[in-house]
């Protein structure tokens, strides 16, 4: 190692996901006190994580409708405080796998003695698969709530050969919880923005190109029944070809219209312009894999 992590990283870690007031002690003691009883069911874990994951997933729902509600009425300070939520939640619940990886790593060469610090520890890990944020579904799907027990085993001691000679030093751990939205994200919207600049003319934002693709036209299509079973059972490339996606396109340039009437007039006169839109619908804008994460049943691409 070329440095030393500090142990108090958990500490700080642990301090901000309690001020963000999205849980209680209370609710933390609940859950653990299922965990450690032995003669807990099923049903008692479920009742103990419901009424927590029920109020982030709406709280979540809620920042979404915000949103869409200030851009529908062109309320940019709304929409960026809509924003600013959402972004809160995702990164809260980076912040708990965070201190989930710290503290499994830290706390075996370093003894907190706090069982405050486990306690979370034990929660966090209950709580991290329930917050399918931007997958809200009415009721909370607790399948992935299994009550389970573990044990440890003493394997012995092992030899663990470093080699000879000079090896690179691996980097402490550094501050955690100080994350933002991740890179891989932030590059697919700028190829989004990037790709959409070429296809439309006049004063436009990037934020407005990013809104009316990703958010606007990319919206609407995911709510064609018709498209999320030709995504299912087609390949992407035959999905490509579908004519029911070029028409869904121009209806969803015309329902858009009113809202966002200079990107739609010109996506209506310019063929050149639609085509493009299903270009960066079917990239960076991952319309076929949203599709698929919506479908069910069966079917197949026809033509009109």
């Amino acid at each position: 190692m070329e440095g030393v992590t500090d142990p108090n990283l958990v500490y700080d870690l642990r301090a901000k996901l309690d001020a963000s007031g999205h849980y209680d002690e209370f609710e933390v003691d609940r859950v653990v006190a299922v965990e450690m009883n032995p003669k807990a069911k099923q049903g008692d874990l479920i009742a103990a994580l419901e009424p927590v994951a029920d109020r982030l997933l709406k709280r979540f729902k809620q920042a979404q409708e915000k949103l869409r509600t200030a851009r529908a009425k062109k309320d940019d300070e709304g929409a960026e405080e809509a924003n600013g939520e959402i972004n809160a939640l995702i990164l809260f619940k980076a912040d708990m796998g965070a201190f989930q990886r710290m503290y499994s790593f830290l706390s075996q060469i370093f003894d907190y003695g706090n069982s405050a610090i486990e306690k979370r520890f034990m929660f966090y890990r209950r709580l991290i698969p329930l917050l399918e944020f931007g997958r809200e579904r009415e009721g909370i799907d607790l399948s992935k709530v299994k009550l389970t027990h573990h044990s440890l085993k003493d394997q012995g001691k092992r030899q663990l050969p470093l080699g000879n000679g000079e090896a690179p030093k691996l980097p402490p751990l550094s501050e955690a919880g100080s994350g933002s939205l991740h890179e891989k994200e932030k590059a697919r919207l700028e190829e989004i923005i990037a790709k959409v600049n070429d296809l439309f003319e006049g004063d436009l934002t990037d934020d407005d190109q990013l809104v009316y693709v990703n958010n606007v036209i990319k919206g609407k299509l995911l709510e064609s029944e018709e498209l999320v079973l030709q995504a299912s059972n087609n390949t992407k490339a035959q999905f490509a070809n579908s004519p029911t996606l070029s028409k869904e396109i121009m209806n969803a340039v015309m329902d858009a219209l009113a809202a966002h009437t200079t990107m739609s007039k010109q996506a209506i006169d310019s063929e050149r312009v639609r085509e493009g839109l299903k270009d960066v619908l079917l990239g960076p804008g991952q319309l076929y894999e949203a599709l698929r994460d919506k479908a069910g049943g069966a079917g197949e691409i026809v033509g009109e």
